[in-house]
């Protein structure tokens, strides 16, 4: 057993729910946190996250040589990124695309929202006495965001430590940022993810609507790995 704590961004999606398990693998105990920020699936996702959270608890239970991922778990409400708008996840008034993944920046992109997750996960870290964020970002099979770049993510992990006290010395982990879809799920499998708590799609909060950007690429990660998807679609 060790102390070593780990912040993860969990938005209740497969990509980051993988990143807390590898985290808590590799031995950190786990501190979830998880946004809402008045996102279309923002119910979806808060539910997603809790039922993860209580399979973390589970399988530490039935594995206690394993670290646990400890008691505490932040949700928190950043409603400011509907009043800001300029995305489809945030803004009704924006169609989510279903006609096929585009080049370029899509109108899914929430303006600058990894910096604002792993600004306030550095607040939390440091309050904690972790020494780790785990962010699960994608750069090289996601839909183009700006702020899922390892560049990016590295550049704020020197910001943060400028910023912070000086005994804080904060990691960011992004364990999937040059992983396939195909190769996030095999490694859910061999970590025993529990996939059907996950949800990817930005437009519906009951069945997965199978069209969206992010719909379609968990179905082509599945569909490469040779894997049946667990959740139900349209």
């Amino acid at each position: 057993m060790t102390n070593k704590k780990a912040v993860c961004i969990m938005s209740g999606g497969m990509d980051s729910t993988l990143s807390a398990y590898m985290m808590r693998s590799l031995g950190y105990e786990i501190i979830p946190v998880h946004f809402n920020y008045d996102q279309r699936t923002q119910k979806k996702e808060l539910e997603c996250f809790n039922n993860i959270c209580d399979a973390l608890k589970t399988q530490d239970t039935l594995h206690p040589q394993g670290t646990s991922h400890g008691s505490k778990k932040y949700s928190l409400d950043i409603g400011f990124f509907k009043e800001l708008g300029a995305s489809a996840l945030t803004d009704t008034s924006i169609e989510v695309p279903t006609g096929g993944i585009e080049e370029g920046v899509p109108v899914t992109y929430v303006p600058f929202r990894n910096g604002i997750f792993l600004s306030m996960a550095a607040a939390i870290a440091e309050k904690e006495g972790a020494c780790a964020i785990s962010i699960g970002v994608v750069e090289e099979d996601s839909s183009g965001y700006p702020d899922c770049r390892q560049e990016y993510i590295e550049s704020m992990q020197r910001s943060i430590n400028l910023g912070t006290k000086d005994e804080t010395n904060i990691t960011i982990f992004m364990p999937l940022v040059h992983l396939k879809k195909s190769q996030i799920v095999q490694e859910a499998q061999k970590l025993n993810v529990p996939l059907e708590l996950t949800w990817s799609c930005y437009k519906n909060e009951d069945k997965a609507c199978g069209v969206c950007d992010s719909c379609r690429l968990r179905l082509n990660g599945f569909k490469e790995a040779g894997i049946k998807d667990p959740i139900e679609y349209e």
